[in-house]
């Protein structure tokens, strides 16, 4: 059963979430917009994995269903992209189970409540 939603403006293919936990955009509706975007991974209790902004603003004045998680990297390569999240993923998804929106960035992960 999916617990992650992950959006269209990353990756299909990395590791740490290829597994049915994991469902991407791409395989719902890679056209979806934002609000659909919420309403479906609200309705399905999932977590929105992102790099858009739109989505950790909303959270800061919405409670969860669904929670955030908001990869704050910036433009790096796949290679560095995959790097930093891979070496930082455990804490991630640790750090999921306890915050409504996990910002993630190149040299720490912060949570807010």
């Amino acid at each position: 059963m999916a617990k992650y939603l992950v959006d269209v403006n990353l990756p299909y293919y990395f590791s740490f979430w290829n597994s049915d936990e994991f469902i991407h955009l791409r395989d719902i509706n890679d056209e979806m917009k934002d609000e659909e975007v919420w309403e479906f991974a609200k309705s399905n209790n999932l977590t929105i994995i992102s790099k858009d902004s739109d989505f950790s603003n909303r959270i800061i004045v919405s409670n969860p269903p669904p929670k955030v998680i908001h990869i704050k990297i910036g433009n790096v390569s796949l290679k560095e992209l995959y790097r930093i999240c891979s070496l930082l993923w455990q804490d991630i998804m640790k750090m999921n189970q306890d915050y409504k929106l996990v910002n993630v960035f190149r040299d720490r992960i912060e949570g807010i409540k």
